[in-house]
């Protein structure tokens, strides 16, 4: 590996402090020109905050940021923007309403002689920034319309468009389909090739190793590791991250399967925004007690709207039978399913999942609140003690229940959202992405609840779209394409190549038995 000498951004024993909470104890961290700087660790670890610190959020800081080597102070976001610095995050920061082009020169707009904006040169422009990163949205299309890859991509032209230099991306992947990583990473490695320095981070471990030139890795606020990425094994990055062996991870119990709890036949769910279109086809499955069932498929394949159907979600454009516990039922809103016992653990968990001004006592009581309350009033104690307790047995990490979910790291924020439903006693537990953008930690912890739940006769659907997981977790996996069932295996027949193949378009398995 050719090792890039000439360091574009560095941070020098930076130490960051929120009330009651030390975020970064002096950590270092380089970001090399020509190369891709992999930051890994826990959510909590740090990452984020200095991250926001590069990029001018957080200007109340000890320590030194270094500029090509020179000292810098970024007191606000247009400051780092001016130092060549732009951070791609996670949740990107797009006005879905306005064009392509008017997003990626936001406050910037070239204008004409007399001084209004100048759009065919605006527009020319941004044809010219999507021609480069090999986008095909066009410099007109509203960003609503766009792909999460394109619209990805937008953001990269905006950050080009100022001439970025260090490019921080944060989890790029998280919401992308196969096709849509490659060209990332196609891209990345064109940026890299000209000197930009990326900082890339991640919790795919795959990622690390197809991508980074340098890893570094945070542990509780501190630098613990730096190192070239090929010096380094999986098992070593993960001890280094977690402070303990791979060893010690999730292995799955095998139980003894029970009685069947949840039976769908028929199942079929009508496209919102264009009648007569099935979004869902003719779904047949069943669950049975202490049985986790994998449902694996492509982005568009249907996976989520499964779970949502089943929830009652969609309401009356839901069509078929769904038995539980042999009697059939109807659900046609969430607060059905809740009746029924189900309890549905949504993909986007800011989203649809907590009400991040709330604490986290309030998210966890917020589904069952009928229980804490006597003659129309609500138990603030009883709540705190319900949250309380879930908040040791999920092990979440906060100062204290009263803290606001929406200070919380990833990974915590979904052992609440699983708190609010654990609270409501499902007999049926949905889960949609349960681990997505959370650290290695927190999906230990997650698997291992799952495989508890399921041991006491929980019945489990949970929806992954990173195979090895799935097979990881699963009893059963059944497989989904455009709407339909393809393929069902038992734990006996999992293997990668089969069940991707399964969930490929025109490559189905013939014999579908759930």
């Amino acid at each position: 590996m050719l090792m890039s000498e000439t360091v574009l951004l560095e941070a020098v024993a930076v130490t960051k402090r929120f009330p009651g909470v030390l975020a970064l104890d002096g950590v270092d961290f380089k970001v090399r020109a020509g190369a891709v700087n992999a930051l890994v660790g826990e959510n909590g670890a740090g990452k984020s905050t200095l991250m926001n610190i590069f990029s001018g959020v957080y200007d109340d800081f000890e320590g030194t940021l270094k500029r090509l080597g020179q000292p810098i102070r970024l007191a606000n976001v247009a400051e780092a923007q001016q130092a060549g610095i732009a951070m791609i995050h996670q949740e990107l920061n797009l006005v879905p309403h306005m064009t392509v082009a008017e997003n990626v020169f936001l406050g910037r707009e070239p204008l004409t002689v007399a001084g209004l904006i100048d759009f065919p040169t605006m527009k020319a422009n941004a044809q010219a920034l999507l021609d480069r990163l090999h986008c095909d949205a066009a410099p007109d299309s509203l960003v609503a319309e766009l792909r999460v890859g394109q619209q990805q991509l937008v953001e990269i032209a905006k950050a080009l468009s100022r001439n970025a230099q260090v490019l921080i991306m944060d989890e790029p992947t998280s919401s992308l389909s196969e096709k849509e990583v490659q060209r990332l990473f196609d891209l990345i490695r064109r940026l890299k090739a000209e000197g930009r320095g990326i900082v890339y981070i991640t919790h795919k471990m795959e990622e690390i190793r197809l991508l980074a030139d340098y890893v570094t890795v945070f542990r509780d606020g501190r630098t613990v590791h730096e190192a070239a990425a090929d010096s380094l094994c999986l098992a070593d990055l993960v001890k280094y991250m977690v402070g303990r062996d791979t060893k010690d991870f999730f292995v799955k119990t095998t139980h003894t399967k029970g009685p069947e709890r949840l039976s769908v036949k028929g199942l079929t769910l009508e496209d919102a925004t264009r009648p007569g279109r099935l979004v869902l086809q003719d779904i047949s499955l069943s669950v049975s007690s202490a049985e986790v069932l994998g449902i694996y498929g492509l982005m568009g394949a249907g996976r989520t709207e499964l779970l949502e159907a089943l929830f009652g979600v969609h309401g009356q454009r839901v069509k078929g039978t769904i038995c539980i516990d042999g009697q059939s039922v109807t659900i046609k809103t969430p607060q059905d399913a809740i009746h029924h016992g189900l309890a549905l653990i949504p993909e986007d968990r800011k989203r649809d999942g907590l009400v991040l001004g709330m604490t986290l006592e309030q998210n966890t009581s917020l589904a069952s609140l009928w229980q804490f309350l006597t003659h129309g009033l609500l138990s603030q104690r009883k709540e705190h003690q319900e949250a309380e307790s879930y908040r040791e047995r999920l092990h979440i990490k906060s100062y204290s229940c009263r803290q606001q979910a929406g200070q919380l790291s990833g990974g915590n924020q979904q052992k609440v959202v699983l708190s609010k439903w654990l609270l409501t006693h499902p007999r049926i537990l949905l889960l949609d992405e349960p681990t997505r953008g959370i650290d290695i930690s927190a999906k230990n912890d997650i698997y291992a609840l799952m495989d508890q739940l399921a041991g006491e006769g929980m019945a489990i659907m949970v929806v992954s779209s990173e195979l090895p997981e799935i097979m990881a977790v699963s009893d059963r996996i059944l497989t989904l394409c455009e709407g339909r069932l393809t393929g069902a295996f038992e734990q006996s027949e999992f293997s990668e190549e089969a069940i991707l193949k399964a969930a490929l378009p025109n490559c189905r398995k013939d014999d579908v038995s759930q």
